[in-house]
């Protein structure tokens, strides 16, 4: 931006004087606008810097799913004992591996890195308009777009692996892209933002046992293909189903009083469906159990893992299971066939060590299998990387507070395919969004003061999307559960 000193209108006050004028919008400013309209421009800067900050979040949150750097290990290794027929080979590997949407990931990684060391430049030496604004906010939308087709093709064919075919003379290589099942697509991004009032589809009838009614629910389970939703019905001892608007729920597990029997429920607190098995798998906390309930009425209920304080379950896409023990501080995973469970996170006693758990609630497991823990009583979430010894603080863990940068007692627990967390903030009574490599979170539902509104909760403990991108929060104190829209 710059200017020539001369006598005309200023386009701010319309007074007479000597006027500068922008290189950029072309029109005339007194010396006082002419400072403010340059702080204006300033403003513009620094939002889109932010914005571009914002971007790179989502884009190495992409980048961390990649794996071609051991691939590519592996086809040098195999070129080096092959000889002169390897070469050939591996080149052809190295021609698909180039076309995969992650080549193409990182491609936008090094342009978005030539494009920030302009705008820095740009604001270092304070010399830019509103052209310069405009063109960097259409190459930062040209990259988001970019970067979103190339995550849909990464998302259908995402595992990159490496075959081995047997010939008279050598082993031959091949890279193959082969599909893998992907955990739920949610239709949300890192712009996405929900009405402030929910709608209220279970319960809200008063803490009861009514059909119409929940006491105390905890866990919730989202069926997109039957448009129904599971919920632990903690204080009625029984896992309920219910249709998308439906005035009352069904019971579909327990409902025979507190109990020990297999036909009983005590204090359940989550279920998932496992359609592979056609059955739920319930959190039977009460009797320190976890249990498989089938959908058939000709097949009676399994006990299949005893001796458990179990808070919270679910389970990935190899169809391993992970439960949270309350008691023992720690995330089991039991792989299918496996009689005994592994640790995989916690495990060291109660505590706030990186390798410590306090009493750990929710957990999600992602494409990678790291396991996102609530860390209940340590107010902060962890992630442990498949195989880690020690967890990584990714939300919270400044002590118990309300602020932006504090959690209280976190529990229900989502992460998108941007690396965004959602946090059921229980005991501050709202939804927060913490981005990827974030210090503070956002406010998304909620934040209103504990209350019965449908802007508010009282104790939020579960929370789940469907393939909308619509949220639903278990309301606990409320004893209902709000569905929340995008706007």
């Amino acid at each position: 931006m710059s200017s020539g000193l001369r006598k005309s209108h200023c386009v701010r006050c319309d007074k007479e004087r000597a006027t500068s004028k922008c290189t950029g919008c072309l029109q005339d400013f007194c010396y006082t606008h002419f400072i403010q309209h340059h702080q204006e421009l300033n403003k513009q800067l620094e939002d889109v810097y932010s914005n571009y900050s914002l971007f790179r979040q989502a884009l190495n949150f992409q980048i961390s799913r990649t794996n071609n750097e051991l691939l590519l290990r592996q086809i040098d290794q195999w070129e080096y004992d092959s000889i002169r027929l390897v070469q050939q080979t591996a080149n052809e590997c190295r021609q698909i591996l180039s076309q995969h949407p992650s080549n193409d990931i990182h491609q936008i990684d090094m342009h978005l890195v030539r494009l920030t060391d302009q705008i820095e430049a740009m604001r270092h030496e304070d010399d830019f308009n509103e052209m310069d604004i405009n063109q960097f906010k259409e190459k930062l939308e040209e990259s988001k777009d970019r970067l979103g087709h190339l995550v849909e093709e990464l998302d259908r064919s995402s595992v990159v692996t490496i075959q081995h075919t047997s010939t008279p003379l050598i082993n031959k290589i091949l890279v193959t892209v082969s599909s893998q099942q992907p955990l739920p697509s949610i239709n949300i991004n890192n712009n996405s933002v929900w009405k402030r009032h929910g709608i209220m589809i279970a319960g809200g009838n008063g803490r009861g046992s009514k059909l119409n009614q929940l006491a105390y629910p905890r866990g919730i389970y989202v069926d997109d293909d039957d448009r129904t939703i599971y919920l632990a019905d903690h204080d009625n001892h029984r896992i309920v189903r219910w249709r998308f608007n439906a005035m009352n729920g069904e019971i579909v597990a327990g409902g025979n009083g507190p109990g020990k029997a297999l036909n009983q429920l005590d204090r359940p607190t989550d279920v998932i469906v496992d359609k592979k098995n056609d059955s739920l798998i319930i959190c039977d906390r009460g009797n320190s159990r976890v249990v498989r309930w089938f959908h058939r009425s000709d097949r009676s209920p399994q006990v299949i893992i005893p001796n458990i304080y179990c808070s919270r379950l679910t389970i990935d896409d190899n169809g391993s299971l992970y439960v949270s023990d309350g008691e023992r501080h720690e995330v089991k995973r039991w792989k299918t066939g496996e009689a005994e469970g592994t640790v995989v996170a916690g495990g060291n006693g109660k505590g706030d060590f990186p390798n410590q758990l306090n009493s750990p609630t929710a957990l999600f497991v992602d494409q990678d299998h790291s396991v996102y823990v609530s860390d209940h009583h340590n107010n902060r979430v962890m992630k442990w990387v498949d195989g880690a010894m020690k967890g990584m603080l990714v939300a919270g863990g400044h002590g118990q507070g309300d602020s932006r940068s504090n959690l209280d007692h976190p529990q229900g627990l989502v992460v998108d395919r941007f690396g965004n967390i959602y946090i059921a903030d229980s005991w501050n009574h709202r939804i927060v969004r913490w981005a990827y490599n974030a210090k503070k979170g956002v406010i998304i539902v909620g934040g209103n003061g504990r209350g019965d509104n449908s802007d508010q909760f009282q104790y939020p403990v579960g929370l789940s999307f469907d393939q909308d991108g619509s949220l639903y929060v278990v309301d606990q104190n409320n004893n209902r559960v709000q569905k929340f829209t995008l706007d």
